[in-house]
């Protein structure tokens, strides 16, 4: 999957694109006639799809038009790993591994949002081998609360750091402490911080377990940690529950009869969770019936409807929710073809406007496309066609959709037909995959590839 590509950017000028042409995209700020100034950039992106966990941008003083070639104001080397970062007081945190570093590390820095400059950085050594061939890097998010940021590193690793420095405030071992058979693509997760806790899926099995090879995952049992909680202060256990092994999803809060409930879609069962007693509330069976399936998307929740999703066999399912049980309001029809299924979520996670989601389905190319579906029913609405992998973020009254090819593409969304009204091509600047929903701050967009996070700029309306 590793590219290579020349970190210096690309000094040639894009020319300026009218709506729904398509524009490369590169103008380097150093070229560009006249920079785009920072607006609305005091919002932040404090975790993995944003503060609502919705892939929404915040909303801020920012009035862009998205349709306009933007400038690219800085370009950031990065190592291994697939996700984007996270975003507070103008200061964008990444998290990924070197290729250089021998021995590896896991290395977290912070980066002035306005000039990409560096701030700080820290590492940390680490030890992990992919089962696949995949990158050996982190695949989660930082969290962000207050002066702290947490990380979860694909070797189970989670690490507490002051946000002014880098500092290790505290760590813990998860994948030893808890005896975690090795995942088929390690910890895909980000960290949820809730009420002083950070709560992880961790999914450990029983010491008698330990010595079955990596990715047996239909020979390991569970051991009680499919979710753990750890004090935010010192790092110190404050509950585990939870009869499942790991997903690649990473946990959400949601409010039922006026409380917070935890959501963690894990390998087998959704689980709804009681954050304060640490309790599992109830669980709802869906995985594919298949040793090497993932479940990966974060569940989207609407008042007390919760919609997951996987790719290989079951597809998706929406269920009304109380703080007893779930029941299902639809699902897809697990003997009818995958094509057929409603939404079939691999990597990325939909938005929901209005009554209607917007994502990718699929698990390859050419076996997806981005489509819409009716939430309170699954009636797919219409297919884009492109049969391309890509990942969502809202903006405004817009969807920001960016395919695993470097195009990122500017959408109205409507359920009665695809509506592209611009598209950006940085094939230029980024190597594939770009798997990463963009981040959106203000005026400015956080997008990356292989080996680069580049930062956009888009010129006023």
């Amino acid at each position: 999957m590793a590219q290579t590509a020349s970190d210096r950017p690309d000094a040639s000028a894009a020319a300026s694109a009218p709506p729904g042409s398509v524009a490369t995209g590169n103008t380097p700020a150093e070229t560009a006639s006249e920079n785009i100034p920072m607006v609305g950039t005091q919002v932040a992106w404090p975790r993995l799809l944003g503060s609502h966990f919705d892939g929404v941008a915040p909303a801020s003083a920012a009035n862009p038009d998205w349709t306009q070639s933007p400038q690219v104001t800085w370009v950031l080397p990065v190592g291994e790993g697939y996700g984007l970062g996270s975003v507070a007081d103008e200061i964008y945190y990444h998290f990924d591994a070197p290729r250089e570093s021998r021995p590896r590390v896991q290395r977290l820095r912070a980066i002035d949002l306005k000039t990409g400059e560096p701030i700080w950085s820290v590492e940390k050594p680490f030890d992990y081998s992919d089962l696949y061939g995949y990158e050996s890097g982190p695949r989660g998010t930082p969290a962000i609360d207050a002066d702290r940021i947490v990380t979860f590193g694909v070797d189970g690793e989670l690490t507490c750091r002051a946000r002014t420095d880098g500092k290790e405030i505290w760590s813990v071992a998860t994948n030893q402490v808890y005896g975690v058979v090795q995942n088929f693509f390690g910890v895909g997760a980000s960290p949820l911080i809730v009420d002083g806790m950070v709560i992880v899926p961790v999914g450990g099995s029983p010491p008698e377990d330990q010595s079955i090879a990596p990715g047996r995952l239909d020979r390991v049992i569970p051991n009680g940690s499919a979710l753990v909680a750890f004090d935010l202060a010192d790092g110190k256990e404050r509950w585990r529950c939870g009869e499942d092994l790991a997903g690649y999803s990473s946990p959400r809060t949601m409010r039922l009869d006026g409380k917070t409930i935890v959501l963690a879609f894990c390998r087998d069962h959704l689980l709804a969770v009681d954050p304060q007693a640490g309790k599992v509330l109830w669980k709802f069976a869906h995985r594919a019936d298949k040793l090497e399936s993932v479940n990966a998307m974060m569940p989207i929740v609407d008042q007390n409807q919760v919609f997951i999703s996987e790719c290989y066999d079951v597809g998706s399912v929406l269920l009304g929710v109380t703080s007893e049980e779930a029941s299902v309001i639809w699902r897809d029809d697990e003997a009818g073809s995958l094509r057929g299924h409603a939404m079939r979520c691999h990597w990325s996670t939909p938005v929901l406007i209005d009554g209607y989601l917007y994502g990718c389905s699929g698990r390859n190319n050419p076996d997806s496309d981005f489509r819409c579906v009716e939430f309170g029913t699954g009636k797919v609405m219409w297919e884009d066609g492109r049969r391309r992998r890509s990942s969502v973020t809202r903006v405004g009254d817009l969807l920001m959709v960016m395919d695993e090819f470097a195009k990122l593409q500017i959408v109205r969304p409507t359920p009665t037909k695809f509506e592209q009204i611009a598209e950006f091509d940085f094939s230029d600047q980024l190597t594939p995959p770009c798997w990463a929903a963009p981040v959106v701050i203000g005026n400015r967009v956080l997008i990356r590839g292989d080996r680069r996070v580049l930062c956009l700029a888009f010129p006023d309306a």
